[in-house]
């Protein structure tokens, strides 16, 4: 799956912990956490398609990194 797939799927943008600061979405499929997000506020992974779709197992990968690190 091309990043630019994973982006349009992704339901970061709505997700309780999202803050907007110019990162790209996606966090699952990124190698970090984001540089904004700081708090855990509620998690929409589990409903995620991408997360389905790539059986992952862990969440709040915004604060936490990407699948692969956790």
């Amino acid at each position: 799956m091309e990043p630019s797939d994973a982006e349009n799927i992704c339901l970061c943008r709505i997700c309780p912990s999202y803050v907007e600061c110019g990162e790209p979405t996606a966090f699952c499929l990124g190698t970090n956490p984001s540089k904004c997000i700081n708090a855990e506020a509620g998690c929409l992974c589990l409903g995620c398609p991408l997360w389905v779709k790539k059986a992952f197992r862990h969440v709040y990968f915004c604060t936490r990194g990407a699948e692969i690190a956790q």
